[in-house]
């Protein structure tokens, strides 16, 4: 009797036990599918135009912060003369440079394959070179040194992944890739505060950065119109509509006043 009690019990916690692994067995989930890469919009390259102009100024021309190096010798001893900071600076023909121009509208319905080229920041003489740049979403961007001296590269994004890498004399190139467009992202270095750059983040690789003369030139725009904003550190920002024909080349020139 006691046997035969024992054996149903037996029978039955195993039954129980494999209802049990049965029930905590995964259930088929539709799993999220991964991005397709994007795929670029065609267009047709025989009818794009182009739009180029000049950022001037107008007033009295600001006056540049001098910047220190004394902390750090490694970074003096770069630098022959006195070094002053970036921001504000008016070329000597009344032109601003570091001036990002780009496309803020009219390019939303073209999709635009990811460049497979990286985007360098580079550290020399404790300053980044370049101050101004622009990348794509997706597109690599390569930070690298010069200096032998250890340097703390500091994105302070408020779309994008914040992120804050060291780098030491000679270190590998540091690769990273923003994946939101954001205009602008300063860039800082903890270990020395007055270095400073600012990168620009577009979805489209319709933008420029203006060199001493104060020119930038866009090109590669289907035709159509277009809202293209000029942004500056100093001296806010500037919008202007324009539209482009087949094969047209418009121009389109800014000007910032001092306050």
């Amino acid at each position: 009797m006691n046997q035969t009690r024992f054996r149903w019990m037996a029978i039955a916690v195993a039954a129980l036990l494999m209802a049990g692994c049965g029930s905590q067995e995964p259930q088929p989930t539709q799993q999220a599918e991964a991005p397709a890469e994007q795929q670029a919009t065609p267009i047709d390259q025989s009818t794009v135009g182009s739009v180029s102009g000049k950022i001037s100024f107008e007033g009295a021309k600001p006056k540049l912060a001098r910047i220190l190096m004394d902390q750090d010798p490694v970074c003096a001893q770069k630098h022959s003369g006195p070094v002053y900071a970036e921001d504000g600076m008016v070329s000597d023909n009344g032109t601003l440079p570091n001036v990002f121009i780009y496309v803020k509208s009219g390019a939303e319905k073209y999709n635009f394959a990811t460049p497979t080229t990286a985007v360098e920041l580079d550290q020399d003489g404790c300053m980044y070179k370049p101050h101004v740049l622009g990348i794509m979403v997706g597109q690599t961007l390569n930070i690298l040194t010069k200096d032998a001296t250890s340097h703390n590269i500091h994105p302070m994004p408020k779309d994008n992944r914040e992120w804050n890498l060291s780098q030491p004399p000679g270190g590998a190139a540091i690769e990273q890739k923003f994946t939101r467009p954001e205009i602008m992202i300063p860039v800082k270095c903890n270990q020395h505060p007055w270095m400073r750059a600012y990168i620009g983040v577009t979805k489209n690789p319709f933008y420029a950065v203006t060199g001493s003369d104060g020119t930038f030139t866009i090109k590669g725009l289907p035709p159509g119109e277009y809202t293209i904003e000029a942004w500056t550190a100093t001296f806010g920002t500037q919008e202007q509509k324009v539209t482009v024909g087949p094969s047209e080349a418009k121009t389109l020139d800014f000007t910032f006043k001092s306050s």
